[in-house]
């Protein structure tokens, strides 16, 4: 399909003016509005004000400019004998290309205080109403909604003499259809989100707006096909949230944007796997390894030495769970820890980088992939929501942020820990809340050294950690994810040889827990905050 006409009516004008540079190359007619029309006058660009061409002013502050019958017309008008006849008949021509991107909408309403009136200004009409007509007719339109598409279009121009070939302006019309779903979305999500006590010009801050709105609309893009779900009977796809970046820029890690440097295709399990191992390592600021099965950390360690004695610290917390495992580390991974991880069977690796003669190590470990993610910010990310199916609904909360520190506590008891103590405290805290509720973390310094996880009752929890502890337990300090419902779990972590103790407390029977605590000697530190994981 060749162009010969094309509408440029952008917001963001990034690349707009070196687009339409290229498109005048091929003698292509363009159309603008606005801003856009004055950035190409100053660049030295001809172009027809959609005004001049339609014959109708701008009108209503601008809110009506390109809905007229020669831009829909335009756009909208097949190729048939029956369709030309009307259009030539109302002084219609056909509109080839439609580079549009929308009002700054989630921008907007993003900003403190933004006045609802002032949102409802930032809502596209006559944007989102051209990509509908475009994409729908996009057998013999283009439409465009991302600047990244534009040196795309220009190359497959120039190779095909001026025309587009129909799998392209069928991706572009996919991508538009996405682009104004979303947009529609964005503008439900934050109307259904509103106090109606506030008045529309009046500022409307954060507590004035729910958290959950009545309407949620959230979109994916598809990343990958896995071979299979949980389970080979199960298929299965990679999606990614359509705000994630495709590539890492020193934000927090996402596996939506790392990158796949050796070994076959993820899993459904391994990415999981590899989520849960990522969220963990991210509560560390110093050199950090985590290693996970079955989405619980089996193994976390600090060190200042580095990751390769970090790796080595919490290997060592359960070796027999560590095989066919994954691990998390902070920092690129070097010759000695690569020389390590390739003692172990493990399935997966994820890092921010590998150096090259780490690389050239683990090559010979065929079977294990190694997922880079890039530079990444240290610390949790506060925005963003969890989201869980259910049969016939979705559950949804706020991310599990920030979390207290040890030194955020209350001291309970008649012995206040250690300075050593409060260090481990908050180590242990740090990891119990990636660990599936029961969780109980033992910990010597910045090493975990017995972990219970998923189990029905607290105390069992601490049996677990207990059974599966490589060393003795004198002199540790302990995590729980929830409160101690009865003295009988500390009762059995005093009997393992524990000292301290960080728990959220809120039972009905912390006064009998607490002088159990006191009975025994340890120190404990109420948070006031659970981190229940189901």
């Amino acid at each position: 399909m060749k162009i010969r006409r094309a509408i440029l009516s952008v917001s963001d004008k990034r690349e707009i003016v070196e687009f339409a540079r290229g498109l005048a190359r091929f003698s292509v007619e363009i159309l603008s509005t606005g801003g856009t029309a004055r950035a190409l006058r100053e660049a030295g660009i001809s172009t027809t004000p959609i005004a001049e061409y339609t014959g109708a002013p701008e009108i209503l502050d601008g809110r009506v400019k390109t809905l007229h019958p020669r831009i829909h017309g335009g756009l909208l008008g097949r190729a048939s004998p029956d369709h030309d006849r009307q259009m030539a008949e109302h002084d219609i021509a056909p509109i080839d290309l439609v580079a549009v991107n929308l009002y700054p909408f989630e921008e907007t309403i993003a900003r403190p205080g933004i006045a609802r009136t002032e949102a409802i200004e930032n809502i596209d009409i006559g944007g989102p109403a051209m990509l509908r007509s475009a994409a729908k007719n996009h057998e013999r339109v283009a439409v465009i909604v991302d600047p990244a598409d534009y040196a795309d279009i220009l190359d497959e121009l120039e190779q095909n003499g001026g025309e587009l070939v129909e799998r392209t302006l069928f991706a572009l019309a996919c991508k538009a259809f996405a682009h104004t779903a979303a947009y529609d979305g964005a503008i439900a999500a934050y109307l259904s989100s509103l106090s109606t006590d506030v008045a529309p010009a009046e500022p409307s801050a954060a507590k004035e707006r729910r958290a959950m709105p009545d309407i949620l609309t959230v979109q994916w893009r598809r990343v990958r096909d896995l071979r299979y779900g949980e389970n080979p009977h199960q298929s299965a796809a990679f999606y990614a949230d359509r705000r994630s970046p495709l590539v890492s820029s020193n934000q927090r890690p996402s596996l939506a944007s790392a990158e796949i440097l050796q070994g076959k295709a993820l899993s459904y399990n391994n990415i999981l796997d590899l989520d849960a191992a990522l969220a963990c390592c991210l509560e560390f600021a110093q050199p950090t390894a985590v290693v996970v099965k079955h989405t619980n950390p089996c193994g976390v360690a600090s060190d200042q030495a580095g990751v390769a004695r970090a790796y080595e610290l919490a290997r060592a917390t359960d070796p027999t769970s560590s095989f066919g495992g994954i691990v998390a580390v902070n920092r690129t991974v070097d010759r000695d820890l690569a020389s390590q991880l390739a003692e172990t069977f493990l399935e997966c690796v994820v890092a921010p980088d590998y150096s090259e003669a780490a690389r050239s190590i683990l090559a010979e470990k065929k079977r294990l992939r190694l997922v880079a993610t890039g530079p990444w910010r240290v610390g949790p990310d506060d925005t963003g929501w969890a989201m869980r199916s259910v049969a016939g609904g979705l559950l949804v909360q706020s991310a599990d942020y920030p979390l207290e520190t040890a030194n955020d506590g209350d001291v309970v008891t008649e012995r206040a820990p250690t300075a050593d103590e409060l260090g481990a405290l908050d180590f242990a805290w740090r990891v119990g809340k990636h660990i599936k509720s029961n969780a109980i973390v033992f910990c010597r310094g910045s090493q975990t050294v017995g972990i219970g996880a998923g189990q029905m009752s607290r105390v069992d929890s601490v049996r677990i950690a207990q059974s599966k502890a490589e060393s003795p337990l004198q002199n540790t300090c302990v995590a729980s994810d929830a409160f101690f419902p009865f003295r009988d779990g500390i009762d059995a972590l005093a009997e393992a040889g524990a000292t301290a103790v960080i728990q959220p407390g809120g039972s009905i029977r912390d006064a009998e827990v607490i002088a159990a605590a006191n009975q025994h000697g340890l120190a404990m530190v109420f948070t006031g905050q659970r981190h229940f994981r189901h």
